[in-house]
Formats: C-alpha cells, sequence, structure tokens
C-alpha cells in the first residue's frame, strides 16, 4: 500500500472512531461544542503522532530485539502517559483557555483507546517510520475530522425540534451510526 493510499484509508474508510469504534468516551463527551471538539482532536492529534514516532522506536530497538514483545502494550501506555503529562502542562501554562475547556477530558487521552489503538495498529502491521508516521496522523486528523463534523450537526440539532424520547444521546447515536454509514462509502476511493 502506497503512503497515499494509507493516510486516504486510515483518515477515511477506517476511521478509527468510526469503523474501529475507538475513542467514543472523547467523542461523545466533547463534541457538544465546535471549539472542544476541534481542542481535543488537536490535543488528541499532538499525542498520537508524538506517541507514535517514540513507540516506534521502542518497538523496533528494544523490545523486539530483546524479544520482550508481550510488554508492547504496558511501555505503549506509559509513553502514552508521559506524552499526555507533557502536553497537559503545556496546555495549562500557555493555552488555559483550552486547559479549562477540556476539563476532565484532557488526563483521559491517557486511556483513550484510540490513542492505544492507532499506535498498537501502526506496531501490528509492521509499519516503517514514514508509514507509522502516515497512518498516525491519518488516523488522528481522521478522529479530529470526526469528532469536529459531529460537534457541528450537534450543535445545529440543539435547536431542532426533536422528540422527547430522542433528545441527548439516542439522537447522536443515530448521527454517529449515520455518519459511519457515511464515511463507509468511501471504500474504494
Amino acid at each position: 500500500m502506497n503512503l497515499i493510499s494509507l493516510f486516504i484509508v486510515s483518515l477515511l474508510t477506517e476511521n478509527i472512531v468510526l469503523t474501529k469504534f475507538l475513542g467514543m468516551c472523547p467523542f461523545f463527551g466533547t463534541s457538544k461544542a465546535e471549539k472542544n471538539a476541534l481542542s481535543m482532536g488537536l490535543s488528541v492529534m499532538i499525542v498520537v503522532v508524538l506517541s507514535s514516532l517514540i513507540t516506534f522506536f521502542i518497538n523496533k530497538y528494544i523490545l523486539i530485539p530483546t524479544d520482550t514483545v508481550y510488554l508492547r502494550t504496558i511501555i505503549f501506555i506509559l509513553v502514552i502517559a508521559a506524552i499526555v503529562q507533557i502536553v497537559e502542562i503545556i496546555l495549562k501554562k500557555y493555552y488555559s483557555i483550552i486547559y479549562k475547556n477540556l476539563g476532565l477530558y484532557l488526563p483521559l487521552i491517557t486511556t483513550n483507546c484510540a490513542v492505544l489503538g492507532t499506535v498498537l495498529l501502526a506496531s501490528n502491521n509492521n509499519y516503517n517510520l514514514i508509514e507509522t508516521l502516515v497512518f498516525s496522523i491519518g488516523s488522528s486528523l481522521g478522529f479530529t475530522l470526526v469528532i469536529y463534523i459531529f460537534s457541528s450537526i450537534r450543535e445545529r440539532l440543539e435547536h431542532c425540534n426533536i422528540p422527547k424520547n430522542f433528545k441527548g444521546y439516542p439522537i447522536a447515536l443515530i448521527t454517529a451510526s449515520i455518519m459511519a454509514l457515511v464515511f463507509a462509502r468511501f471504500v474504494g476511493v
């Protein structure tokens, strides 16, 4: 698979949220406002790309040569947690408004399965460094794209006349399923 195909597949057709169902907590939790969704998406993007690069080298030069691949998940979680802490410190110091808007969801990036899933998928698919970088950028950009589109739709739904039983999470789940169907149509592009 060439790099452009890998990028498009990770961005659209095999979107980490809509096809792998990873990252659903922040997807539903921070998608009530476009600004929060975009901030969360960008934060996840930074963490995914940095952690993918770091874990690539750890996996290739430490875990595989020492035959300790069984420690991959634990090591990768530690790397992700460290990167999230660094991002949190930077946001708190320089971008306090974004830090306050993200609130509880920023530390939850550590346990965000979209981040760990992307890192593990890149490792399990034996991507080289460039492929890992392209895959992690595509997956995290896909996460950001989907969460932003979803937040735009949810903001508009707040002003619509929706039956009482469908308000809140029911209409959000219906919307997410329709989005998954739309993104699935990109197969073969």
